[in-house]
């Protein structure tokens, strides 16, 4: 009876042999494979781990860089409006200047143009007394060639006097 199953002892044997040889392969590959497998994912996983936590730091520092760019543009159109406005009132200001010059140069022109309108005036009465004194001395010059009396000389005079206007004496 050497017989369990119909097995013969011979393979029971060789079969717990086999048993024995595939758990000492087993724990032989786990030692010498499973683990350095293991280790290289705890490592693959750590690394993995570390990149997650870089690139959450990244972007946490990305975003505070963004903030920080966001508010220097903001205060940089802040100055840009600020020059531009300055620009503006200097250009303002400068427009009054200018305008003010003209308005001063325009009085000095029309002041001038009426000071040579009234020396032209005062020439022209200048002229026309002249011109009276001319007349009045070939008048004198006919009157001493015809020998007038004093009648037909203050009548002359009386005469050219209505003539000319009185008011042109009186200048």
């Amino acid at each position: 009876m050497g017989r369990i199953f119909d097995l013969d002892l011979q393979l029971l044997n060789d079969a717990l042999i086999l048993a024995i040889n595939v758990f000492i392969l087993f724990f032989a590959a786990s030692y010498l494979m499973f683990n350095p497998v293991r280790d290289m994912l705890k490592k693959r996983q750590d690394k993995i781990a570390a990149d997650i936590a870089s690139a959450a730091q990244n972007k946490e520092e990305a975003s505070a860089l963004k903030a920080n760019y966001d508010t220097r543009l903001k205060e940089a159109d802040k100055e840009v409006e600020a020059i531009l406005s300055e620009a503006r009132k200097k250009a303002m200001k400068r427009e009054e200047e200018i305008v003010a010059e003209a308005k001063e140069e325009a009085a000095r022109i029309i002041k001038r143009a009426q000071t040579e309108i009234e020396l032209e005036r005062k020439r022209a009465m200048d002229d026309m007394k002249k011109e009276m004194i001319q007349i009045a001395s070939m008048m004198a010059g006919k009157i001493v060639t015809q020998s007038m009396n004093i009648e037909i000389q203050d009548a002359l005079v009386e005469e050219t006097l209505k003539e000319m206007g009185e008011g042109t004496w009186q200048n």
